[in-house]
């Protein structure tokens, strides 16, 4: 027998029992389509991640009170977490010579109201660096003025959603707002951005540091962003800034973070994520294959008597496991190519619902899905397959 009649003999099984074809094509599928949707939404995730980072700037060091892993110790004994404060941020603007910009954040959930009009916004306050920090722009009117580290002013800068709500078709440029109750006038509008990391910068208030401190009546701040002189490597920087505050503080208890770290922690979790995901879209295939193996099972079974004829007209073992083993695997390769056609077309479905998840499967996931769609035919085709080979053609042929 040739290959094309091995192949004929197990496409016009499969023809013969379009209903049992049909029904064994759907595990194989369903799985396949698993396998590509679970681990676009992987790689859709880590894609996300770092396109965000990427979106805010990546030459700067955030720096965050307290320690985020431990050393084999109880989390805080052996000495007391200190707050990070104003005085951190002159101490780094002075002894961290790579700095270019170091810039202190305070932050809260505050009402923002204008006239009638009120809603709850986030509300930060930072310096006029904060700009530069974080890659913000004023689409109307200026950023925050420059200012003291202790010297606040009744100014804000909106971002895009808080200024339309609250001043629909006026501009917002002059006006006054209150937040929590004090009186600021509106000197900027930012250019929309959009969520950034869980921050909607269309959705902030920003306000001058020490104002803000006040408005929270806090001694202590939520970040110090500290961004890199050109030539200065965010390494040197950390360590640099590093030193400065265990001296201050007489212990390491701060935690500083850059873009990379985050990134390369965050890309391993979601790595390993989108690997268990396509794990556990594997298993479908496996019963995918049981499947097909039960149905091979009854094939053979019926076909007895052909089998029988097959081997008294001088076909050999080899070549009737060559029919049965190409019908599995003819079987989980349509499946294969079906669920792959279905997976892309969830996928598509996804983005158009969550435009901001760049959803798409890895190659390597879309290798592997046809890869095993044929391997599954192959492997669970086998033991029918050989059954088949075995038969007696004088007690196959009797029917026995």
């Amino acid at each position: 027998m040739t290959a094309l009649d091995v192949l004929g003999y197990g496409g016009g099984a499969l023809l013969g029992h379009r209903l049992r074809t049909v029904l064994s094509l759907t595990g194989v599928t369903i799985g396949i389509a698993a396998v590509v949707v679970l681990t676009a939404l992987g790689e859709g995730a880590r894609r996300y991640v770092v396109d965000q980072f990427a979106a805010i700037g990546s030459d700067f060091v955030a720096v965050l009170p307290g320690r985020t892993e431990t050393k084999g110790a109880i989390p805080g004994m052996g000495g007391t977490t200190h707050d990070l404060t104003l005085e951190d941020v002159a101490a780094l603007r002075r002894e961290v010579a790579g700095a270019r910009h170091v810039e202190p954040v305070v932050m809260g959930t505050e009402t923002i109201a204008a006239g009638e009009r009120r809603r709850q916004v986030l509300v930060a306050g930072v310096t006029a660096d904060f700009a530069h920090v974080r890659n913000v722009s004023v689409r109307r009117g200026r950023f925050l003025p420059r200012l003291g580290l202790e010297r606040g002013a009744p100014v804000a800068v909106l971002g895009a959603s808080v200024a339309e709500e609250l001043f629909p078709g006026v501009d917002p440029i002059g006006q006054v707002v209150r937040i929590g109750g004090r009186r600021c006038r509106v000197v900027g509008v930012l250019a929309a951005r959009g969520q950034q990391l869980g921050m909607n910068m269309d959705e902030v208030a920003l306000i001058p540091v020490a104002t803000g401190m006040q408005l929270f009546n806090r001694s202590s701040l939520f970040r110090i962003l500290i961004s890199a002189r050109p030539g200065v490597p965010l390494e040197t920087l950390r360590d640099r800034a590093h030193e400065v505050l265990i001296e201050r503080h007489r212990e390491d208890d701060v935690t500083l973070l850059t873009e990379d770290s985050v990134v390369s922690s965050l890309s391993a979790i979601l790595t390993v994520l989108t690997l268990a995901l396509a794990a556990i879209a594997t298993i479908s295939l496996g019963v995918a294959g049981i499947g097909i193996m039960n149905v091979m099972l009854v094939s053979v079974s019926e076909r007895t008597a052909e089998i029988g004829l097959l081997k008294a007209v001088g076909a050999s073992r080899r070549e009737i496991l060559a029919c049965f083993l190409a019908e599995a695997a003819m079987l989980s390769s349509a499946g294969g190519l079906i669920g792959l056609a279905l997976g892309w077309l969830g996928v598509r479905v996804l983005v158009g619902i969550f435009p901001a998840l760049p959803a798409s499967p890895p190659v390597w996931a879309v290798v592997s899905a046809l890869v095993l769609s044929f391997a599954v035919g192959s492997v669970f085709g086998y033991f029918p397959a050989r059954r088949a080979t075995r038969l007696d053609p004088v007690e196959a042929l009797s029917g026995r």
